[in-house]
This record gives structure tokens, sequence and C-alpha cells, in this order.
């Protein structure tokens, strides 16, 4: 399975692109996985998903919990928790 991955905020920064192509193992079954395979791709990754439970996940531009199944999914975007002015 291909995704496109697009990363916001200090994501973004955190990691230093904006998106990319993802292609994650078959094992890879929820939104939730899918934080734990990318924080495993390098040191960038790992400081931004370090507080997982905090990042927030949008799969085909829908939020979704991290117990979500990514399968049939095109886009998965992640976002910091955000805050209103």
């Amino acid at each position: 399975m291909s995704l496109k991955a697009v990363y916001f905020a200090w994501v973004r920064e955190r990691i230093g692109r904006t998106e990319e192509e993802i292609a994650p193992p078959a094992e890879v079954k929820t939104a939730g996985d899918l934080i734990a395979w990318l924080t495993g791709r390098g040191e960038e990754y790992a400081y931004a998903f370090e507080k997982p439970t905090v990042i927030r996940v949008a799969l085909d531009r829908t939020h979704v919990k991290h117990e979500t199944a990514i399968a049939g999914a095109r886009e998965v975007a992640f976002f910091p928790p955000m805050t209103g002015g």
C-alpha cells in the first residue's frame, strides 16, 4: 500500500518536509500503527511523534481516531494539537 503523507505545523518542521509518499508494511493497520512505524524511520520522525497521543490524524481529509484502519486510504495527514483564538 502506498499513501501520500502530509505534515502540518510543528510536525512538518520537525520532520523537515511537507509531504512524501510512504509505503508502510502490511502489519501497519491503523493510524496509530502508522505513527509508530513512522517514529522508527529516523530521529526527525521520532522527534515529531515523541508524544503520539497528541497527534491528530486525517485520512482522506476526514479526522479519525488512532484506532481507525488505514486500508483504502490515499492520503494521511498529521497535525499537532490546535488551539483556538
